[in-house]
């Protein structure tokens, strides 16, 4: 597995990870961890889908990520 795989999984694991764990009521889809989770997860998403050519993937994750630095100023106000 190259690293390329690797940031994939790491990425994927971590938006899906943020997402379980708000559907289980055990984090909150407002708080600093899950957006700070969601933003590196998509980060993270956007380098392997970008590595890959996969244009509408990379897209949805880039707005993924831009939500969540939206959400984090709204969070610094």
């Amino acid at each position: 597995m190259n690293i390329i795989e690797i940031i994939g999984w790491i990425g994927t694991l971590l938006i899906v990870g943020a997402y379980f764990l708000n559907i289980n009521g055990k984090i909150k889809s407002t708080s600093i961890p899950y957006i700070l989770t969601n933003l590196v997860g998509g980060i993270l998403f956007s380098i392997y889908t970008y590595a890959h050519h996969t244009w509408p993937n990379m897209v949805v994750n880039v707005v993924w990520v831009f939500i969540a630095i939206t959400a984090l100023m709204k969070k610094g106000k």
